[in-house]
């Protein structure tokens, strides 16, 4: 029995180890930016410093509109897919069951069966944890108009895959307009329903219904859906239950009707979302908008987002104001940041407080190079409101606006797909440098010595001390591992 037992222990444990490396194997080694990618860089914020200087733009036709709260996300997504025409396109990092996804997927169903096409891409573990065996996504799936695909679906067996995962978010409807940023597809980010925990983040919505004959007048639009086409063709994009048989399931067929039922309801509760909005009234001119991201492999990528940003970091004149979650860096990354820092005045970091935070990792693993970000000469704002803050987004010297999904840590920079739009507005530069203050207002500031002033009002949270501990324990155990968080 002793002998049986040991066995297994050893069996489970070289499993385990299994399992691990060969998560963690294909990103170990950090890929360098190549020099193409240097070059194709420089030339295209050249042009676009060209284009700047001549008065031009490389989107005219494009207006943005910030949505900065949670329930101005549910409100323009019900607006927005109530406009479908022809298809709608929507990619999301995380959609699982919640009454804003009831919404969104009763918004969905229906135009689908009004013969719009409806396109909807998902991580692949996100699908696999938070979609398989529920009836409510098989009653979307299976309708005729319908297709989800899942990115990478999940396969243990081959732990070397399992890692590489779909970070963007947005939603395309028609020629007519999209919204890109960091909010998954549930009550966490979307809408104001009851809810265990709630997490504040950003959006743009980009009218382009102006636009007329694409090739006359180009939009950032068509850009968007040739990347998503390209990502929805991969062959690492397998279908989620696609067979039509599944409506027929006394389940699946009771959600579809509930998920009717929810639609005539929206109507009849919110009757101002399914009136034809005027855009061009709630949204502002833009001289340009550029879409920036990752390869869409699945295996370890050249950190083509973040040295894109830090290279127009490095342009900015006067001042540089960068939201993310949280920092995980690497060598490389905490030297452009220096550098960034030695080309710009004012250059201010906001991530959340460790206490604020909903990622225990990258907590964990903060305190453990807090010294070595404060040392790249960032002026270190840590969020202490109180709700997690998961908003990814710059300004640079007033005009320029960079929103999207991309965190400043090591997973967004090699490992996961990642999105960004620059955004050259500078109403919208204005508008997000008011809600950003307002944030900072109730930021604990890190002084260069490490020193913690508190917020104005003087006051912050603590955590308990098991917490502490665990944040500490956890983040030297995971030092080997950190390339994936």
């Amino acid at each position: 029995m002793k002998k049986a037992l040991g066995r297994t222990r050893g069996i489970l444990v070289i499993l385990l180890l299994y399992l691990i490396v060969g998560a963690v194997a294909p990103f170990w080694i950090y890929p360098e930016i190549s020099p193409e990618t240097r070059q194709q860089v420089k030339e295209r914020l050249d042009e676009e410093e060209r284009q700047r200087a001549r008065g031009e733009g490389g989107s005219f036709c494009d207006r943005v509109m910030l949505l900065e709260t949670n329930e101005s996300a549910w409100e323009e997504r019900i607006r927005l897919l109530n406009q479908a025409q022809e298809r709608i396109i929507l990619s999301t990092f995380d959609m699982r069951e919640g009454e804003s996804t009831r919404d969104l997927l009763a918004m969905l169903l229906t135009k689908a069966q009004e013969g719009v096409s409806v396109q909807i891409l998902v991580d692949g573990i996100s699908g696999a944890v938070r979609m398989e065996g529920n009836p409510l996504f098989y009653a979307l799936s299976s309708h005729p108009k319908v297709e989800i695909r899942l990115y990478n679906r999940l396969n243990l067996l081959m732990p070397w895959k399992t890692q590489g995962r779909m970070h963007d978010k947005y939603l395309l409807v028609d020629d007519l307009a999209y919204i890109l940023g960091g909010r998954n597809s549930f009550d966490y980010f979307i809408g104001s329903y009851p809810t265990n925990s709630r997490s504040f983040d950003r959006e743009v919505l980009v009218y382009t219904g102006d636009a007329g004959n694409a090739s006359e007048m180009p939009s950032s639009l068509s850009e968007l859906e040739a990347y998503f086409t390209r990502v929805w063709n991969q062959k690492e994009c397998t279908v989620f239950h696609g067979e039509q048989e599944l409506a027929q399931r006394e389940r699946v067929a009771g959600e579809r009707q509930s998920l009717k039922e929810r639609y005539e309801q929206l109507r009849t509760e919110y009757p101002q979302l399914f009136e034809k909005p005027d855009y061009r009234a709630c949204t502002y001119e833009t001289r340009g908008i550029s879409l920036l991201s990752n390869s869409t492999g699945i295996y370890g990528k050249e950190p083509r987002v973040f040295y894109e940003l830090t290279e127009r970091m490095k342009r900015a004149k006067e001042q540089v104001i960068f939201h993310t979650p949280y920092a995980v860096c690497n060598d490389a990354m905490l030297e452009a940041l220096t550098q960034v820092v030695g080309e710009v005045p004012n250059v201010t970091l906001m991530i959340n407080a460790v206490e604020n935070g909903d990622n225990f990792m990258a907590s964990s693993d903060y305190l453990y190079h807090r010294k070595e970000l404060l040392s790249t000469g960032i002026a270190l704002l840590e969020y202490d409101g109180g709700t997690s803050y998961h908003g990814k987004s710059l300004v640079l010297d007033g005009e320029t606006v960079i929103v999207g999904s991309y965190n400043l840590d090591l997973r967004s920079s090699y490992v996961d797909t990642e999105l960004m739009l620059v955004i050259d507005c500078k109403g919208l530069a204005e508008e997000l440098l008011g809600y950003m203050e307002g944030y900072h207002q109730a930021c604990r500031r890190v002084t260069a010595e490490g020193e913690v002033v508190l917020p104005e009002n003087g006051e912050s949270q603590r955590a308990p001390l098991w917490k502490r501990a665990a944040w500490r324990v956890v983040g030297l155990l995971m030092q080997p591992f950190r390339c994936l968080v």
